[in-house]
């Protein structure tokens, strides 16, 4: 499929959605102004064609009223949206980069571990059902686990990072791996049933990134001045962000769990923010900062 094809695809659902719900003829009017008109109307075959595409590419349908006879994208929940944001975010960046090329020795991208290799095998072994093999380089470990069978249960993005959560199934128990740590990876035959007590949406719901435990949940609250205020608005930490406005500060309020990877995330902030509760959450940042300052009175 060509980059010009996805790119109308693009602008079909991203036209439909931005207007709620539009008719044919209004359709029409926008395909007429788009580059990719050319001052004509979308001929009707054409735009069946599309509809059927974009059905098959990002799995959204697009319905018709038979009452006003207005067209609108059928999508069933909050996380269908946010996927599908996801999906067209990433097509139309794919078409920017790619028609950039000429500006290449300009643009400078973040080096991240890739995990092509292995995505499709993952999406694959999630659609049907199926057990994956793999060998795995642990960060905490000097030898990769060899032979891991691992029921696949749901994928998570985080910090340009795929993870995938599901059932180790020698250790019988929940575990997430990172897709660029896994060698070797194969969909075997052996077919599983998901555990129905598993909840995808709750799972790493009251979780900062990708590290989840068993302890409950605690009400954070972080007090930062206007300038990183901005920030955090427009980049909010975690989905359960609420601000509170004062002055000369904010106070950003949190429900999740005190986890490694969220302390790591706070102490990159250093003196921007300040931690006013739970108590324990100031003293673990407390000690850390201790910690580090021993490092350098220390004679070297």
């Amino acid at each position: 499929m060509s980059k010009e094809l996805i790119n109308r695809y693009v602008w079909l659902v991203d036209t439909i959605r931005r207007y709620g719900r539009i008719s044919r003829r209004d359709l029409d009017a926008c395909w007429r102004r788009s580059a990719f008109g050319d001052g004509r109307p979308m001929p009707r075959r054409t735009f069946y064609n599309y509809r059927m595409g974009v059905e098959q590419l990002f799995g959204l349908t697009i319905e018709c009223d038979s009452r006003t006879y207005e067209y609108y994208i059928r999508e069933d929940d909050s996380h269908d949206r946010s996927v599908t944001d996801w999906l067209l975010d990433s097509s139309a960046m794919s078409h920017v980069l790619t028609g950039a090329r000429d500006v290449a020795g300009k643009i400078f991208l973040e080096e991240v571990p890739s995990s092509r290799a292995y995505l499709g095998v993952v999406i694959d072994a999630l659609r049907e059902n199926r057990r994956l093999r793999f060998d795995y380089q642990s960060y905490t470990r000097s030898r990769p686990a060899s032979g891991i069978v691992f029921e696949p249960y749901l994928l998570k993005i985080f910090r340009q990072r795929w993870y995938v959560a599901g059932r180790n199934v020698a250790e019988d128990r929940i575990k997430t791996y990172a897709l660029d740590r896994m060698t070797a990876c194969v969909m075997t035959t052996d077919v599983f049933t998901p555990d129905a007590s598993f909840d995808c949406e709750s799972y790493f719901h009251d979780a900062f990134g990708i590290v989840v435990t068993g302890a409950e949940p605690r009400e954070v609250v972080l007090r930062t001045d206007t300038r990183q205020a901005k920030y955090f608005r427009a980049l909010p930490l975690h989905h359960s962000q609420e601000e509170m406005v004062h002055d000369e500060f904010s106070d950003f309020h949190y429900r999740l769990r005190l986890t490694d990877d969220f302390i790591a995330e706070l102490l990159s902030y250093g003196p921007r923010i300040q931690v006013i509760s739970p108590p324990e959450l100031k003293a673990r940042l407390c000690s850390e900062y201790q910690q580090a300052l021993a490092l350098y009175d220390s004679p070297s």
